[in-house]
């Protein structure tokens, strides 16, 4: 079995990924019968999408500031709240489990990972990815372009 590369999804309970992932292809499938452009503007709306990295960097922020500005304002105890954040963002960035990622993923927040397939698979639904020339074509460097061209779109 190869291991997720995904720490985020590798430490989520499986219900809560076979949701996410249902969710995804609800999507993809919803959309495949929809325009062109009705399809570019739910990509727009990934692109915008919040992942799960950015929630916690925010969570512990506003938790850490606030501890801080208690710690000198009110009692110093309120510092032991900035720690706590700052061990548990340590904890994630190590591990990619801390304690506010299973409530995270039970609010559906994804990964940037969940996020992208979805997106990509939009794309292809578009068409932006027929663009790329056919492997047999001898230019590798014209077919580089042209995908990279694809994904920008």
């Amino acid at each position: 079995m190869r291991k997720n590369p995904d720490r985020v999804r590798a430490h989520t309970d499986p219900g809560i990924l076979e949701k996410i992932d249902h969710q995804i292809e609800a999507n993809v499938r919803f959309f495949a019968t929809q325009s062109k452009g009705f399809i570019s503007v739910r990509i727009d709306e990934l692109e915008k999408e919040w992942d799960i990295e950015r929630y916690i960097q925010m969570n512990a922020s506003v938790l850490a500031l606030s501890g801080v500005a208690l710690g000198a304002t009110v009692n110093k105890k309120w510092l032991f709240l900035s720690a706590s954040v700052l061990g548990f963002l340590f904890q994630h960035a190590t591990q990619g489990w801390c304690p506010p990622v299973p409530i995270m993923r039970r609010m559906g927040i994804r990964t940037r990972s969940e996020i992208e397939r979805e997106k990509y698979a939009l794309k292809a639904l578009r068409g932006d990815f027929q663009k790329i020339q056919p492997p047999s074509d001898a230019n590798q460097l014209a077919r580089a372009q042209d995908a990279l061209r694809a994904s920008a779109v």
